[in-house]
């Protein structure tokens, strides 16, 4: 019964158009003065020790290595490269922008990063080379996703943050998801391209492929410095994360110099405000989380959903369904801090490791940001496209296609995101 009310209250305010983070709070709020005896000192205790986790401070610095990758011409270079490398297959300059945003992906950890940093440079190119509009736009809008998939992630952190499950090994278990992920929108793209047959590029030489290498060296180096440090156990994902800030901070100012020091103070302004927007909404999902484990959903739903029989396969079917249909409505982190408390503790009584378990939800996370009507990257290529998003939706649905068919393998094979983590943890 109070589990129906809390989400009652929930999806009420909600209706009413206001922001997720702010009816989270609400919801709390109102159903522990209303409906239990909760002192108003637990309530502020939980709220300090929910955010104290060491994890969190993850966040504000993969964001900030993000804002000076976006703003210091690393994406610029990785197109460059990654067009000199498949340029020259069927619908080059579209592959180049899915190996673009896999590799932008693993040093930005940001969807929306990529699709404005990738987006923004590509797409213009591939209009002047005579691609449709809609084809590029598919490309950037889908790939783009895997800025949340390809480690590091924040999404990734605040998964972590909900259910206590280790942050290296999601890092890990993202490497495999992601580099398949990213192959097989590519290989949508090439087909697409060969069918109808879409402008290629004049094969570079290989002079020119180790230039575009040699000049984006400084930013793929980065995914060396972040991952590496944190497989061979040189730092936690955190210190990568204050790491990968440092140093993107040096290869934009002092490298690349396509950033100048005045306008360092804008970028760290804007990683503030996104950071502080972030941080506001996992307070309130820690006080969420708080109220559903005090009243003990969770765990009566785990009881409820095995007695009637629920098995893994079922079970991981309809958390695929909720997920999908949460995307209809709200944005990725969002549905993480709300449905990882729910779904976890069922998911940990049928046995399901909590890694792959962790992977199933991004990988869903990746497809509602592709769809209406709240698809975050849609919203953001409609920016950068200047098209509309039924338009949009239009156009990235062989990809979208493409990424069901993957959270299928995903979901029902945990081999492939259990691997690496269960080779390096050994």
């Amino acid at each position: 019964m109070n589990g129906l009310i809390i989400l009652g209250l929930l999806v009420m305010l909600m209706l009413t158009g206001m922001p997720i983070s702010i009816a989270l709070g609400l919801t709390v709020l109102s159903f522990i003065f209303g409906f239990t005896q909760v002192p108003l000192e637990s309530v502020a205790l939980k709220l300090f020790t929910g955010i104290e986790k060491f994890e969190i401070m993850a966040i504000p610095f993969f964001i900030l290595a993000g804002n000076f990758l976006t703003h210091g011409g690393v994406a610029k270079r990785m197109i460059n490269f990654a067009t000199s490398m498949v340029g020259h297959w069927h619908g080059g300059l579209g592959l180049a922008g899915v190996v673009a945003c896999a590799l932008f992906a693993a040093v930005s950890g940001s969807s929306p990063a990529t699709v404005v940093a990738i987006g923004s440079i590509l797409l213009p190119a591939m209009a002047k080379a005579g691609f449709p509009a809609r084809f590029g736009a598919g490309i950037v809008t889908t790939s783009g996703a895997l800025g949340i998939l390809i480690p590091p992630s924040i999404v990734m952190v605040m998964y972590s943050v909900s259910t206590n499950t280790s942050v290296g090994a999601l890092f890990m278990a993202g490497v495999v998801p992601g580099i398949l992920l990213a192959f097989l929108l590519g290989l949508t793209a090439w087909w697409r391209a060969r069918k109808f047959n879409y402008p290629r590029q004049i094969k570079a030489s290989m002079a020119q492929r180790l230039k575009a290498l040699r000049e984006c060296f400084w930013g793929l180096l980065l995914i060396v410095v972040v991952m590496g440090g944190i497989y061979t156990g040189l730092f936690t994902p955190t210190e990568a994360a204050a790491m990968a800030a440092v140093y993107a901070f040096i290869i934009a100012v002092f490298v690349y110099k396509d950033m100048r020091l005045k306008d360092v103070p804008r970028v760290l302004l804007a990683s503030a405000n996104m950071s502080a927007m972030l941080l506001y909404i996992i307070t309130n999902a820690v006080l969420f989380s708080f109220v559903l484990a005090n009243e003990n959903i969770p765990q009566n739903l785990a009881d409820w959903l095995i007695g009637m029989g629920l098995g893994p396969i079922a079970f991981l079917a309809v958390v695929n369904i909720l997920l999908l249909l949460a995307g209809n409505f709200m944005e990725p982190s969002s549905i993480v801090l709300i449905m990882a408390p729910i779904l976890f503790p069922v998911a940990m009584k049928l046995g399901i490791d909590p890694v792959h378990f962790g992977i199933l939800i991004i990988v869903n996370m990746e497809v509602g940001m592709c769809h209406p009507p709240v698809g975050l990257n849609l919203y953001v290529a409609s920016g950068v496209t200047k098209m509309g998003i039924t338009e949009l939706t239009i156009a990235v649905w062989p990809w979208l296609l493409t990424m069901l068919g993957f959270l299928v393998l995903v979901t029902y094979w945990p081999p492939l995101s259990l691997w690496l983590p269960n080779l390096l943890m050994k």
